[in-house]
């Protein structure tokens, strides 16, 4: 897929697959898109949207399932639906709690993308509502509109799933963050390590295998910082923002421990000046080293309890869309 050729479709997909997610507010937004815009209407009402979005969650939270990421706090929307089946609000004042407060943010930031703007809006908003665009008519009117369809119900229980594990919470879970932060020290200066970890990458991005540029490089902590509390150079790497920022405080799948294993072993067989620390910081042989980074992987999967591809739904390094959008936000051919 070249990225000329991205369809509104594609940018539709970008906004439901990769737009960051605290709550599940951006996937209720696209269910309801998707009906109206099915009922052919080109305007939008708060108060229908409102209606609509009560309608939702008022199913979704009778399965107990979180709908957001903060685990000491439930989302506006569980707080309406709680306050209604508890019998302290009627049906009436709970749906204009959800008009007045559920809305601040996602209505704004729907068709942001890792803090860009798709050149596509779906809908505009007016003071009275949203005004549906021909582009969303357009998506929905397709032959992949199921297709579309699933993808948001499989988003919204994926985000489910992974709220609900971070949540779950157990003695052994916090013994082993205790033992991590024990042996773990403040935060330094990673991108220092820039040189060291290109020389390997060589400027393509550890996670989805697109090419980097100079403006969107980060070094990122493969098996997730909140857990191990330090920057040891072996579980460090080279990524595009984007990905960094996708994958977030999630684990990346096994793929890509086995891809860091092989990377730091490189390190070690090629005599590199870094050889030294990561034998020190490893083991002396090959098994060492590796059954030492599978510990701490394992470990990292009891108390995050999921991995970036079975959060998001797709694996960054050979699903073609992922690796268009990307070679789309760094503008390359």
């Amino acid at each position: 897929m070249n990225i000329n050729n991205l369809k509104k479709e594609d940018f539709w997909r970008a906004i439901i697959l990769y737009g960051l997610n605290q709550a599940t507010y951006k996937i209720a937004l696209g269910h309801s898109l998707m009906r109206f815009s099915q009922q052919g209407k080109t305007k939008v009402t708060m108060s229908e949207l409102a209606e609509d979005f009560f309608e939702m969650y008022l199913k979704r939270v009778e399965k107990e399932k979180p709908q957001s990421f903060n685990e000491k706090r439930r989302s506006v929307m569980e707080r309406i639906i709680d306050l209604y089946k508890l019998g302290k609000i009627n049906r009436s004042t709970a749906v204009e709690q959800v008009e007045k407060n559920a809305f601040r943010n996602v209505i704004s930031s729907f068709h942001t993308v890792y803090n860009q703007a798709v050149p596509v809006q779906f809908y505009q908003r007016d003071k009275d509502g949203l005004i549906l665009t021909d582009h969303l008519f357009e998506v929905f009117s397709s032959q992949n509109h199921s297709i579309l369809k699933e993808e948001l119900d499989a988003r919204w229980d994926l985000l489910e799933a992974a709220f609900e594990m971070r949540r779950n919470n157990s003695q052994l879970v916090n013994d082993i963050r205790r033992m991590y932060l024990v042996n773990g020290y403040k935060r330094t200066d990673i991108t220092k390590n820039r040189p060291v970890l290109n020389g390997y990458q060589n400027n393509v991005c550890f996670y989805c295998g697109e090419v980097m540029n100079g403006d969107d490089v980060h070094v990122d902590h493969v098996i997730p910082r909140q857990l191990i509390h330090h920057d040891e150079v072996w579980n460090l790497v080279m990524s595009h923002g984007f990905c960094n920022e996708q994958k977030s405080d999630s684990l990346p799948s096994a793929i890509y421990i086995e891809k860091l294993i092989k990377r730091n072993e490189h390190f070690v067989e090629s005599n590199h000046p870094i050889k030294e620390k990561l034998v020190a910081q490893l083991g002396n042989t090959p098994k060492k080293r590796r059954d030492y980074v599978l510990k701490v992987y394992n470990d990292a999967k009891i108390v995050l309890g999921y991995t970036w591809d079975g959060i998001r739904g797709y694996h960054p390094e050979t699903d073609p869309f992922y690796r268009t959008y990307v070679r789309y936000l760094n503008k390359v051919d």
